[in-house]
């Protein structure tokens, strides 16, 4: 039995309450391993002395998860006190091992006298700290808008001259669109049509670039985009139709003329917004990249200065902002950009201040790996999912990857966390920070597939505005160009926004397609064909095939098509989708 493989934690996705009444035990061992059984029961059911005998449960555990090198065994228990005490037994058929938190031991070593057992346990099943994100995160289908570059509705003058809206073949990051709230409203019968009920928005506020991420003012809203008035239409109208809005907050860094930054520069050591910042070197020089540390700021880009987000003053200025934005504008979620970068202590102060005002609210990090401490339940309900994105990109890069590769990476995703946070995980194969989908695919093949495989995978995936249309057909292309309207309203994309909006209705029209159970079929995994149904509690099933192989492939099936891409009803050509439900 490979030893080295066994692993478990009493915490995290190892061991955590499912609800108010279930507990989840996960354990990680090698393929050889034949059974595992968990050995259970509340700690104290013979007394409460180490010695006291204790009467045991046996619960045999199920394989739940396979990774490429190892298996996840997994268990729901309910536990009549909210406190379970536990080990495990392990076999590969030729020996059994058992798991105690201090070690592996030989299980005939176990029972001899005098030893003192190291037991995992999870001491009490409170309420309070059960993982709760919003449910209906994991039903909404998301829109990534970037403000600027959307649609033009003001026509009036504007602070700055903007690029040319539709001869933009020479346009790089500098360049700025003229987009605002008012055009953004002005499309929302579009983005409702499209299948959304969620739009995501890019910064909002005063800032000199076009994309907002370095902040002047975080109380008014950049004029070039609109006023307050106008973010508040833009949130009733977009509630009326079912959509819900949230916005980004910068705040792991400000821009340079942030007035915090302004003082600093102008008192140096005598100003009291010094530690709102990591000062190393005084007087402030500006002008060059940081990679000498005179100052901390985003990455090294010296007009980004990084706050200091574990100051007591910086929290409670950002949560004054925030309260203004759930209390006066009625949001529904915040995504916080560098997500990782800001202290603990002062997500945990926001989410104690903001979730008694809405307890629905979405709270969502931008984090690029592994997010474990940051889904606890006392900080974000979720984070963007880079290693979903990475995952999918990865399985078409590498043409020698078979199906079952494709199965361990997305299990590992899913492995990482609670299940009830893997239901509202922030899922999407492009935005404003990778480049757009239709580039990195080469084809509108593989696109599609990576595009039906968001839509009927867990979690809650998102659409950058464009990528329905199949945005971004040119190796480097930049990837925040504004949107083709003149194209899209004579009808040049009807074709592609069709077949966008037909996935998108199967993954609105469809349960099992958003909670259903996974069932992969491994009858293919030496093969590039990828075949996996959805289940839901029901039976109710969506079922998808994607041929990602350089020949044809017969597809069986009872179920009723829905959606298809080079199907004549019985063979899947290469790069050929078959999407199915039950009749």
């Amino acid at each position: 039995m490979n030893r080295f493989a066994i692993r478990h934690k009493s915490a995290g996705s190892g061991c955590y309450a499912l609800n108010e009444n279930d507990l989840v035990i996960n354990i990680l061992t090698g393929k050889e391993v034949t059974s595992v059984i968990l050995i259970h029961e509340d700690p104290f059911s013979a007394g409460t002395m180490p010695e006291d005998p204790w009467s045991t449960v046996e619960t045999p555990m199920s394989k739940s998860r396979e990774l490429e090198l190892e298996m996840i065994w997994s268990v729901t228990l309910t536990p009549k006190f909210k406190r379970e005490q536990y080990y495990f037994e392990i076999s590969d058929g030729e020996e059994t091992l058992c798991l105690f938190e201090d070690g592996l031991y030989e299980k005939e070593k176990v029972e001899r006298k005098g030893r003192m057992k190291q037991y995992f346990k999870f001491p009490w099943l409170n309420p309070s700290d059960v993982i709760s994100p919003p449910s209906w995160a994991g039903d909404t289908v998301w829109y990534q808008i970037m403000p600027d570059s959307f649609c033009r509705g003001i026509h009036t003058e504007k602070s700055r001259l903007f690029h040319d809206w539709d001869n933009c073949d020479d346009a790089c990051w500098r360049d700025a669109f003229g987009g605002d709230i008012p055009g953004i409203i002005s499309r929302l019968d579009y983005i409702k049509n499209l299948g959304i009920s969620g739009i995501y928005l890019t910064p909002l506020f005063l800032s000199p670039s076009a994309h907002k991420y370095n902040t002047s003012d975080y109380t008014k809203i950049d004029a070039d985009f609109g006023t307050e008035e106008d973010m508040v239409r833009l949130v009733n109208e977009a509630h009326s139709r079912g959509i819900r809005i949230m916005v980004d907050a910068v705040f792991n860094h400000s821009g340079t003329d942030f007035f915090a930054w302004q003082d600093v520069l102008e008192k140096g050591a005598d100003s009291h917004y010094l530690d709102w910042f990591f000062v190393n070197s005084l007087p402030v020089q500006q002008g060059r990249n940081t990679r000498d540390g005179r100052y901390f700021t985003f990455a090294f880009i010296e007009n980004m200065p990084k706050l200091n987000t574990n100051n007591p003053a910086v929290m409670e200025y950002f949560a004054k902002i925030c309260t203004h934005w759930v209390k006066d504008w009625n949001i529904d979620g915040i995504r916080f950009d560098v997500g990782n970068e800001v202290s603990h202590g002062f997500l945990r102060h926001l989410r104690s201040v903001l979730k008694p005002l809405k307890k629905d609210l979405y709270l969502l990090g931008e984090i690029w790996h592994d997010s474990s401490q940051w889904l606890e339940g006392t900080e974000y309900d979720s984070v963007m999912n880079y290693p979903f994105v990475n995952s999918i990109q990865n399985f078409w890069v590498d043409e020698e990857k078979k199906s079952s590769d494709l199965l361990f990476a997305l299990n590992r995703v899913y492995s990482l966390y609670a299940e009830q946070t893997n239901s509202v995980l922030f899922n999407f194969i492009d935005s404003h920070d990778i480049s757009r989908a239709r580039v990195r695919c080469g084809n509108d093949d593989i696109f599609f597939m990576q595009l039906t495989l968001l839509l009927t995978m867990q979690g809650s995936p998102c659409i950058y505005y464009g990528t329905e249309i199949g945005m971004g057909r040119r190796e480097g292309e930049y990837n925040r160009l504004p949107m083709p309207w003149k194209k899209i309203d004579a009808g040049e994309y009807d074709e592609i926004l069709s077949q966008t909006r037909g996935l998108i209705s199967i993954r609105n029209g469809c349960s099992a397609a958003r909670n259903g159970r996974l069932e992969w079929d491994r009858a293919l995994d030496e093969s590039r064909v990828v075949h996996y149904r959805r289940v839901s509690k029901d039976g109710h099933f969506v079922e998808v095939w994607l041929n990602s192989c350089k020949e044809d492939f017969s597809v069986s099936t009872s179920g009723r098509p829905v959606f298809a891409r080079k199907y004549n009803g019985e063979i899947l050509s290469p790069g050929g989708i078959a999407v199915f439900m039950d009749k």
